[in-house]
């Protein structure tokens, strides 16, 4: 795959601690083409589709120059494969702005993640206000006495902007409330800008984690332990035979008392069938993913031919 990341200057990245790095070792690691622009790359003139000046670039697995750039070029959108938006905050004008091109490269088929709309329907950093139950008591206001009411209530809290990141503009309170108002004056710009409250969280010396779930391996390790980790892309693709034969439950009894015994083996017959003819070019390509890739497909053939028959002995009776 050749895949674009949409982000902030590859120079100042910190690697040390950056998911999008992360992101671009893993899909180097893979074997996928990497690139990289900035939102201010990305331009879209009328009769035309949405491009960006872009940089290819290769991890060179250095501390300090950890990429090497291999070219740059302009080029559309929809000719990625996948276009990630990993811009970092401030979630403001121009990140909206950038957010309504990447929504008409999405129209236009670039496939893009996460999606613009969602990005700015659902920010992050309101977005754990859903999950009440995982998070720290949160407020999100602009008003200075809902504030103050907050911090009598939790005695020791934490004040920051909506669309600040990295530790940007962060305020602890403790429980004399020293500097309160003047904290509260800085962020909400005396009443103008909406901000974060959160009661304080002493855990929070021990570090945080982040969890990056690639390729959805925590829940195959969730379900079948750690060892079947290396056999995870054959047991995601043969996750779908247990729906498959959860539907063709019912059909083979309902075949028989239609008269068409036969019906169930021929159907498996030509399943068979389609598993070898299938099994003969993917095993070679995917390995052990390919052989249950065919094996999907043939349990799929199974199901469709007995559902095939039992429409055709519908339709034979509504005729009669």
């Amino acid at each position: 795959m050749n895949i674009l990341f949409v982000a902030d200057p590859l120079e100042i990245f910190q690697t040390y601690k950056d998911t999008t790095f992360s992101m671009m070792r893993e899909a180097q690691r893979r074997g996928h083409r990497l690139a990289a622009c900035e939102p201010r790359h990305l331009l879209w003139r009328s009769g035309e589709v949405v491009k960006a000046h872009v940089r290819d670039i290769t991890l060179t697995g250095a501390l300090n120059d950890w990429f090497e750039e291999r070219g740059r070029g302009s080029r559309a959108l929809k000719d990625f494969d996948a276009v990630l938006m990993r811009k970092d905050p401030p979630f403001d004008s121009e990140y909206f702005y950038a957010t309504h091109l990447l929504e008409q490269a999405e129209r236009e088929g670039a496939r893009v993640f996460n999606r613009p709309a969602s990005l700015r329907d659902h920010p992050e950093k309101l977005a754990i206000m859903e999950f009440a139950q995982f998070a720290s008591p949160t407020l999100v206001t602009r008003d200075a006495q809902d504030v103050r009411r907050f911090h009598a209530e939790h005695q020791e809290i934490i004040l920051k902007p909506l669309d600040g990141m990295g530790g940007m503009g962060i305020f602890r309170v403790g429980a004399d409330g020293l500097n309160l108002g003047s904290i509260i004056e800085t962020l909400n710009h005396h009443g103008t800008t909406t901000i974060m409250v959160q009661r304080f969280v002493p855990e929070i010396a021990q570090g945080d984690k982040r969890i990056l779930v690639i390729g959805g391996k925590p829940l195959i390790s969730l379900l079948f332990g750690k060892d079947f980790l290396g056999a995870y892309a054959p047991l995601m693709v043969l996750m779908v035979v247990p729906v498959l034969g959860v539907l063709s439950f019912p059909l083979t009894p309902m075949l028989y008392a239609l008269g068409k015994a036969g019906g169930p083996l021929r159907a498996k017959l030509v399943a068979s069938l389609v598993f070898f003819i299938s099994l003969a070019p993917l095993s070679p390509a995917w390995g052990v993913a390919g052989a249950a890739v065919a094996f999907v497909l043939a349990s799929a053939v199974n199901v469709a031919l007995m559902l095939v028959q039992l429409a055709g002995e519908y339709r034979r009776s509504r005729a009669a």
